[in-house]
């Protein structure tokens, strides 16, 4: 569970788990593809001046293409979290805290796993760092060999 009841803090830390599938809602818009449900666990705690911090971690596998070579590829993802939430508005203007609505009954971490995986994912994968990439003039895959275009003369 991802939203958790503030009352639920006055015994103490609580711990947050839950298993989101690749069509979860939370994923809409991104543009990320999870290969499989992506595990989420953390723990929830008050930190006495009325804040709430959470430090966590996702853990999953991302569809994704190489960006030389266009193969599709998977890539595991592991990623720590630590986000604070506050209804402050002396915080609320800094990125790194997540804003809360007064009076506070809730501590919804969902935006902060949303926001972190989508920093996480990286933007230019490689199915590997020697990846030769695609011919500019064919197309053919230059990790199988040359590809057969006669060599490019310099012009003049």
């Amino acid at each position: 569970m991802l939203r958790i009841d503030v009352r639920e803090l006055r015994k103490g830390p609580v711990a947050t788990q839950a298993v989101l599938s690749p069509s979860d809602p939370l994923f809409e818009g991104l543009a990320i593809s999870l290969a499989e449900p992506l595990a989420v666990d953390g723990t929830l705690e008050a930190t006495g001046r009325g804040d709430f911090f959470w430090h966590g971690r996702l853990q999953g596998l991302l569809d994704t293409a190489c960006r030389r070579c266009l193969k599709d590829m998977s890539t595991p993802i592991e990623v720590p979290i630590e986000a604070l939430f506050t209804a402050d508005p002396d915080l609320q203007d800094d990125p790194s805290v997540y804003p809360l609505l007064e009076p506070v009954s809730h501590v919804d971490v969902s935006e902060a796993v949303r926001e972190e995986l989508a920093l996480a994912a990286s933007q230019f994968p490689l199915c590997k760092d020697s990846c030769a990439g695609l011919c500019q003039r064919c197309g053919a895959d230059l990790n199988n060999g040359p590809c057969g275009c006669p060599a490019s003369k310099a012009k003049p």
